[in-house]
């Protein structure tokens, strides 16, 4: 039977060695995928590519619409710019879909978090437009146009209503960027009025909401922000459930998707077995839901169902990684999912 072409961009740091162990347990759990490996970030520059987005990796995901990619490097302060921020660009990746539900087996503060993080990815201050006016001053550029503004707030209230979810909450700080921030506030209101009223639209202010999300997480489902507010709040909610190391991330435009570990390259313990898959395993049963809905393959729905179930076992059985209070290796966890594939 036919597979979905997707392209593996294994990353930098720790990287390969997730990549290889989400492979692995999509095969063991029957993912009807083949992957064709690219490259981008530090792995790109050291394969020889002077740049870290190399056109025939952004030409692969284009031919086959898909991707799912390891943590790449970004330098702080100086050096090259993001690689995550390119691929949204290039491929106008609007929206940033960041889930985070309680795992089981992963003692927090809060228990049965579920929210779901909707950020605006391509404009706001990480249009990256930044300007030296004088000596010491630096103007730094918040883009927002409309069409994005509306895009994005149409996009959320699309995502809630069709996966059942109550309530959107905007996020912003219209109190004081009142062009900017107005914007989206301006569009979720209209589209909430005009085409999804059965869904309830709150406004919050960002501090105030960072401030509920922290005493009660109940309080919000899904969560509507600008670029930069949904880069902190998507980091801050994963801190509900755990950490990074268990939220799943995915970049998604009209064409295109990339599903992605949403933690850093952890370049202090590659080479060592130590990482823990499940975020970009995470990303990628995302993925397969994804390629079940929009190509109406059912088999891609129950392989995403099935991985699933097999990873949150071996977590409530304290099969864990080091990050979580347990004691496996990358490989170990590895093979704690792929030996409950097994017998599933």
């Amino acid at each position: 039977m036919n597979v979905h072409s997707v392209v593996l961009i294994p990353g930098d740091g720790i990287g390969p060695e997730v990549s290889q162990a989400v492979v692995r347990i999509l095969q063991e759990g029957g993912a009807p995928v083949s992957f064709v490996t690219a490259h981008a970030g530090l792995a790109a520059v050291e394969r020889g590519s002077d740049t870290v987005l190399p056109p025939d990796t952004l030409e692969l995901i284009r031919d086959t619409h898909v991707a799912l990619k390891g943590p790449c490097t970004t330098p702080i302060g100086k050096g090259f710019s993001s690689v995550n921020v390119a691929l949204r660009r290039e491929l106008n990746l609007f929206a940033a879909l960041r889930p985070v539900r309680s795992v089981p087996g992963v003692t927090t503060r809060f228990e049965n978090v579920d929210l779901v993080i909707v950020r605006e990815n391509t404009e706001g201050l990480y249009s990256g437009i930044e300007n030296l006016i004088t000596p010491g001053v630096v103007v730094s550029m918040k883009v927002a146009t409309r069409i994005a503004c509306q895009r994005i707030a149409h996009w959320a209230f699309r995502y809630a209503n069709s996966r059942g979810r109550k309530k959107v909450s905007t996020f912003h700080k219209a109190n004081i960027m009142k062009l900017s921030d107005g914007m989206i506030l301006e569009e979720a209101r209209k589209i909430h009025q005009r085409d999804y009223p059965n869904i309830l639209h709150q406004e919050v202010i960002i501090d105030a909401a960072c401030m509920k999300l922290v005493q009660d997480p109940s309080a919000f489902d899904v969560i509507l922000c600008e670029n930069l507010y949904g880069d902190i709040v998507s980091d801050l909610c994963a801190g509900l459930i755990g950490g990074l190391g268990v939220a799943p991330g995915a970049n998604i435009g009209d064409a295109d998707a990339v599903f992605e570990a949403v933690h850093g390259s952890a370049p202090d313990i590659a080479g060592k077995d130590l990482a823990n898959p499940l975020s970009l395993l995470m990303s990628a049963v995302m993925m397969l839901e994804y390629l079940g809905d929009t190509r109406n393959d059912e088999r891609c729905t129950a392989s995403a169902k099935k991985i699933r179930s097999a990873y949150e076992s071996a977590l409530r059985d304290g099969q864990k990684t080091k990050d979580l209070g347990g004691t496996l290796s990358t490989t170990e966890f590895t093979s704690a999912v792929v030996d409950r594939l097994k017998v599933a």
